[in-house]
Formats: structure tokens, sequence, C-alpha cells
């Protein structure tokens, strides 16, 4: 499964952002996907998780209200939409699959908010 993710670049606070990630390959029996952010010397974290239907959503606290993840089976793609970025929201955000337990990952997108 390889993961291509879009969408991130510079964004002031308290604006929006979206990111896409599309998935190829053997994109069959996919099951959770998601998204993650890193900051440097902190570990990666999970911002939002979907399951394969798209019925079952977990988000972040610090992410809660603010985010919404949503899935295309068809486009085997996943969504991130934030609003009212904050500079702590400033990150690598990484797209993630789960199949047959295995989990992929994407290289990543660089998201900064600036003040």
């Amino acid at each position: 499964v390889q993961l291509v993710e879009s969408g991130g670049g510079l964004v002031q606070a308290g604006g929006s952002l979206r990111l896409s990630c599309a998935a190829s390959g053997r994109t069959f029996s996919i099951n959770h996907m998601g998204w993650y952010r890193q900051t440097p010397g902190k570990q990666r974290e999970l911002v939002a998780l979907t399951t394969s239907g798209g019925g079952s959503t977990i988000y972040a606290d610090s992410v809660k209200g603010r985010a919404t993840i949503s899935r295309d089976n068809a486009k085997n793609a996943i969504y991130l939409e934030m609003n009212s970025l904050t500079l702590e929201d400033t990150a690598v955000y990484y797209c993630t699959a789960v199949r047959y337990g295995i989990q992929y990952w994407g290289q990543g997108t660089q998201v900064t908010v600036s003040s």
C-alpha cells in the first residue's frame, strides 16, 4: 500500500486546512485509515482515525470539535479538515492505513501555522 499526502503548507493562526491522502497498490481490505502528526523531539501522535466503512471515527482531544476526517472508499482516499488552527498544530502530518494488521505510512506533509 502506498500513501501520498497533499495539502500541507503555511497557514495563519485561526485559519483552516484540508489534507488529502490517496492510497494505491493493494488497497482492497484496507481497514483503518487516519492521520497522525509529529513535531521534532516528540512521538508521533494520533490526530484522527476512521474505520473502513467510515462509520466510526476517533479524534485526539486536542483537535476534537476542530477536525473532521472523511473517507472516500471509491477513491481510496481520506481527508482531514481542521479549523481554528493554533501554533500547536504545526507538525508533519502523516497518513496511515492498516491492512491485515500491517500499518502503512505516507511520507508526511508539513503544516506550519504562523502567528
